[in-house]
């Protein structure tokens, strides 16, 4: 039997897991979907073969549960962001900013190079799933705005995030980044004319 390193079997084996899925994310980000195999994943990790399959049986169930995990921890970070907002135009501005920060972090690249993947079909409709479900919160924020063409604006909007993704993954300053696609959506979403009170911000200056 393997030397424990927690206080329980169960905690040992959680940790186990938790280590060969970072093993398994390390090795999709920086050398493809193709390389994420059960021998590779093991030895990144430092334990057998025999030992992954104790957790998982194929590259494919790797890959499933990498797909679940990448948006799990990001899911966590952003619901934690918008329970501080107290307005619609608040939980978008918590949204855009985390998931800069996320995206600084490296924490959206699992999900962009499974994309990337060749995935069998069942797995991209799955991501896309997982991507949808992300994104609702801000969409729904965008919709109680009360914006005209609230499905378009949010997909618009969505684009300036992404831009904003590309710059800070190249190395663009986040807090810089951060600043100016904020101003940018809160000029969008702020109705002419508005003082900002409604949404709990003053009036615009950026």
């Amino acid at each position: 039997m393997p030397k424990i390193n927690a206080p329980t079997v169960a905690e040992h084996r959680a940790q186990q897991r938790e280590a060969l899925i970072e093993a398994a994310i390390d090795i999709l980000v920086n050398e493809g979907a193709t390389a994420v195999t059960p021998a590779a994943v093991g030895a990144r990790a430092g334990l057998a073969r025999s030992s992954v399959y104790q957790y998982f049986d194929s590259s494919a169930a790797l890959l499933s549960t990498i797909t679940e995990e990448a948006f799990r921890r990001s899911n966590e970070a952003l619901a934690r962001a918008l329970a501080t907002a107290d307005s619609p135009l608040e939980r978008v501005e918590a949204f855009f900013g985390e998931s800069l920060r996320l995206g600084a972090e490296g924490a959206h690249r699992p999900a962009a190079a499974l994309m990337d993947a060749g995935l069998p079909p069942a797995c991209l409709r799955r991501l896309r799933e997982l991507h949808l479900e992300q994104v609702e919160p801000f969409r729904a924020a965008v919709r109680q705005l009360g914006v005209p063409e609230p499905a378009l604006t949010a997909d618009l909007i969505a684009g300036m995030l992404h831009t904003a993704l590309s710059a800070v993954e190249q190395g663009a300053p986040l807090d810089t980044v951060t600043e100016r696609a904020l101003a940018l959506v809160r000029r969008c979403l702020t109705p002419a004319g508005s003082t900002g009170r409604e949404t709990g911000h003053g009036s615009e200056a950026g």
